[in-house]
């Protein structure tokens, strides 16, 4: 079966479970008015504030958007960016019952100020995030456990993404590994600082800069492979940007995939939600990791092309397939 086919015909038939930290992404979007006469800063006119899933939460949507069924596990706050964050998972076709509702924590808020010129292209000015200071207690993590096991029933892999918010607590990941051999299916982790903690998954994908973080040189094929054997991952995809995608697998040699589309992105927001989505969809349809890796690489090269926290659809990806073939 060809990879446009299996992205049509056995996508939609996949459940993934998306375990890890829900971020809610804001766009707040304003008009330069003038210049404030209290500093030399320009005045903002509120025009408008979007809220988008990010994180964890932004690799389920990707996840529904490319037709499968997502079931995302995670923590918001009783609060107004928690609340708005729930609703557009469940208008994009995301599973919530496992989201765990903290009278403990704020959901976590990412805050992009865009400004411009009226009828002029917004640029992002800064970024203000709202972080929880506490991590989840026992009874919470215990909580997200019994979801994940619940979530999890008819699930053909798991995703878990870790922003070091606390979701992704090394019980947690135990209750996955546990399931992944119970079940055979993959667990694919995204660690944005702490990989280390997640041996023994079947896959990691993290960017180049976090591998060179956790080589301590320069990015090299032998320290990538030593850090695939170190983590006992049956595979490592390091994703680079404008430079491509570099897999690392058990008894295989590197393999490289060029970067398709535009090497100038418009926004690379949550790309890698989008990549690591599109990898696991396709190695629980089937595909070896090279071929997910493809898949992978298109969608990677879709999303970095609109502004904003986006995502993939089947359409979209189906299309780039069939044109790449």
């Amino acid at each position: 079966m060809s990879l446009s086919q299996t992205i049509k015909e056995v996508f939609p038939k996949k459940t993934i479970v998306i375990v890890g930290d829900l971020v809610a992404d804001q766009f707040l979007n304003g008009t330069i008015a003038r210049v404030s006469r209290e500093a030399p800063v320009f005045i903002l006119r509120h025009d408008e504030t979007n809220t988008l899933p990010g994180g964890g939460a932004n690799a389920a949507m990707n996840v529904a958007a490319l037709g499968a069924k997502a079931v995302v596990i995670g923590i918001i706050g009783d609060d107004e960016a928690g609340r708005a964050l729930r609703s557009k998972l469940s208008d994009g076709g995301v599973d919530c019952s496992g989201i765990v509702v903290s009278k403990n924590m704020k959901t976590t808020t990412k805050v992009r100020v865009l400004g411009g010129q009226e009828h002029a292209v917004r640029q992002q000015v800064i970024r203000i995030d709202y972080e929880n200071g506490n991590l989840p207690d026992d009874s919470t993590v215990s909580e997200i456990i019994g979801n994940l096991e619940t979530g999890a029933t008819k699930a053909d892999a798991i995703i878990i993404s870790d922003y070091d918010y606390g979701v992704a607590d090394p019980r947690v990941f135990e209750k996955a590994l546990e399931i992944s051999k119970q079940r055979n299916i993959p667990v694919i982790v995204d660690s944005r600082f702490e990989l280390t903690r997640f041996k023994g998954a079947t896959a990691a994908t993290p960017n180049e800069d976090e591998a060179v973080k956790l080589l301590g040189d320069r990015f090299s094929e032998d320290g990538c492979e030593n850090l695939r054997k170190e983590l006992d991952l049956k595979s490592l995809l390091v994703t680079r940007g404008n430079k491509g995608m570099v897999l690392f697998e058990e008894g295989s040699a590197p393999r490289a995939v060029d970067a398709v589309g535009s090497k100038e992105p418009v926004d690379v927001t949550g790309a890698g939600d989008t990549v690591i989505a599109a990898f696991t969809l396709g190695l629980a349809s089937g595909m070896d990791s090279f071929d997910a890796v493809k898949t992978a690489n298109h969608a990677g090269g879709i999303v970095v092309m609109k502004k904003g926290t986006a995502t993939v659809s089947m359409n979209e990806l189906f299309e780039a397939i069939g044109e790449g073939n």
